[in-house]
Parts: C-alpha cells; sequence; structure tokens
C-alpha cells in the first residue's frame, strides 16, 4: 500500500530528486496517522481507494511548505503584519479534502448533548 501512496503522492507534489526521500517519510507518516484515526472495524482496505488518495494529499500537504515561499505575500496594519504563501492555502486545502474523504470512516470527534433538558 506504501507504494500506491507515494506514487500518487509523487503525481500530486512532483518532488525534486532531493525531495524524494523526504516525500517517502511523509507518505509513511500519513499512512499512520489516517489508520489511527480509523473507527473500530475500519481497515485501510477496507476504504478502499480513499484511504490511498488521502494519505497521498497529507504527504504532498506536507511537503509543500517545505519548499521555496519566495511566493510569500505580506500584510501589515499597524504593529501586526502576516505573511502567508500560496504554498500554505493549497497545504491546507488538500489536508481538508483528504479529511472530506475519510470522514466516513473516521471516529467521529464531535460530541452532542443528547437528552438535555433546557
Amino acid at each position: 500500500m506504501h507504494e500506491e501512496i507515494f506514487r500518487l503522492a509523487d503525481t500530486i507534489a512532483r518532488p525534486a530528486e532531493e525531495e524524494r526521500a523526504l516525500l517517502d517519510a511523509l507518505c509513511a507518516s500519513a499512512e499512520a496517522e489516517i489508520a489511527s484515526r480509523l473507527r473500530e472495524g475500519e481497515t485501510p482496505e477496507s476504504c478502499g481507494s480513499s484511504f490511498q488518495c488521502a494519505a497521498a494529499l497529507l504527504a504532498a500537504a506536507g511537503l509543500l511548505p517545505c519548499r521555496d515561499t519566495s511566493g510569500a505575500a505580506q500584510f501589515s496594519a499597524g504593529d501586526v503584519s502576516l505573511k502567508t504563501d500560496g504554498a500554505c492555502e493549497t497545504a491546507a486545502a488538500m489536508r481538508r479534502q483528504a479529511a472530506a474523504m475519510m470522514a466516513p470512516f473516521w471516529n467521529d470527534g464531535d460530541f452532542a448533548f443528547l437528552g438535555v433538558r433546557g
């Protein structure tokens, strides 16, 4: 499964040769992170291609902020300044997409009050 996750992440991130080892490690980390959040009874295999795609997206999202941020934009308002770049926004979108893909298979982290009288 790791090889397929790496292949997908490689396609998404298009790493330079010197980034490939980092991407491989990020793939292993993403795979472990997603597997640790699976509902009881779910396995990576039972998630179908969602598991592999989500892990690849997380790995690629981890690589993007490590790259050159020469396209960064800086904003200032008085004493407060904020520096952003497109890579961080793209990485956040990729993380959201991975979470959406895995939502049917993950433990629900939300809670609700049931039977609370008002």
